[in-house]
């Protein structure tokens, strides 16, 4: 349905320039077969055409100007679409290719009992690491198709952040206070499936690109007007300023697919940002008031659980 839609748009636009152009030709065949016409009245209508033909090629050098920024866009797409394809391919070949060196080995060869646990351990996290891959391109390609209605809950956002840090720590292999937590209880009204899926794409994404020696901070406050606050902070190299929209968007990752040292499809961040806006709330990036890094900060319709001060704890990172 979104390409029909994405196509509908230059496919129209370019209809109409082809109808312009030709009533633009034909009407300027009559216009000079009028001016070549010495009556008055003819004259007169020619006048009167002139101004018609003046909008009509207007018109069309806006369709042509239009037309020029879809073609770009759709470029640009094109080159996110390809990158996303290599790096979907990769992501696919070297978990693939990872567990069957080991099965062939364990096939053909006698392997310790202790190589055995290994060999099983390192299949798991590849199974784990196809199964985060799969996920992801479920969770973009639902965002597209039209959803039923989903009944909104309210949802209990400290717990559910809680169990976004411990399974994201899990998946990587590293300690549980690699993620720090911060949490104030607060009350969301929203689908419970999705804010899980918007914490833990970003939590995933701070551990990933966190500093050698990986730090996270997780805060959950109350803000103003009904709103509530949370952020995620990590001490990696951070993003640069005019590069923090464009990360939004699908496919997008920075720099090019076979340099990356980190794997990724550039859906994460997209799939957070459309949830958020579904949710009727903000994400957006800062810098942290310490050292380097990235704070993504998500602000969504809210409340608190318990009475707070009226001059509410602000984040320090």
């Amino acid at each position: 349905m979104s390409a029909r839609r994405s196509l509908s748009l230059p496919i129209t636009l370019a209809i109409v320039m082809i109808v312009l152009l030709v009533v633009l030709t034909i009407g300027w065949v009559v216009l000079a077969v009028f001016g070549a016409l010495k009556d008055a009245d003819l004259s007169a209508v020619y006048w009167a055409l002139l101004p018609i033909g003046t909008t009509f090629i207007l018109l069309l050098l806006v369709g042509v100007v239009l037309y020029l920024v879809l073609s770009i866009k759709a470029i640009n797409l094109t080159r996110r679409q390809s990158n996303f394809i290599d790096s979907v391919t990769h992501e696919l070949k070297s978990p693939i290719a990872s567990m069957k060196l080991y099965l062939q080995t364990l096939s053909r060869h006698q392997v310790s009992q202790q190589m055995q646990a290994d060999f099983h351990r390192f299949m798991l996290e590849d199974l784990e690491r196809l199964d985060h891959l799969i996920n992801q391109m479920l969770d973009a390609g639902r965002l597209d198709a039209d959803r039923p209605k989903e009944e909104v809950e309210d949802v209990e956002l400290a717990p559910l952040l809680n169990d976004c840090a411990a399974a994201v720590c899990m998946s990587y292999r590293v300690p549980a206070d690699t993620v720090r937590l911060d949490l104030q209880p607060c009350v969301v009204p929203g689908r419970r499936l999705d804010l899980d899926i918007i914490f833990r794409n970003l939590i995933d994404n701070a551990v990933k690109y966190a500093g050698a020696e990986p730090r996270v901070e997780v805060g959950l406050r109350p803000g103003a007007a009904g709103q509530i606050v949370a952020r995620i902070a990590d001490n990696g190299r951070g993003i640069p300023h005019h590069l923090r929209r464009k990360i939004f968007g699908r496919f997008v990752r920075l720099g090019l697919e076979l340099e990356r040292e980190k794997p990724g499809t550039g859906l994460g961040l997209y799939i957070a940002r459309t949830l958020v806006h579904r949710h009727r709330g903000r994400i957006r990036v800062r810098d942290p008031e310490h050292g380097p890094g990235t704070v993504f900060e998500v602000q969504l319709p809210g409340k608190a659980q318990s009475p707070l001060p009226t001059n509410p704890e602000v984040f320090t990172y």
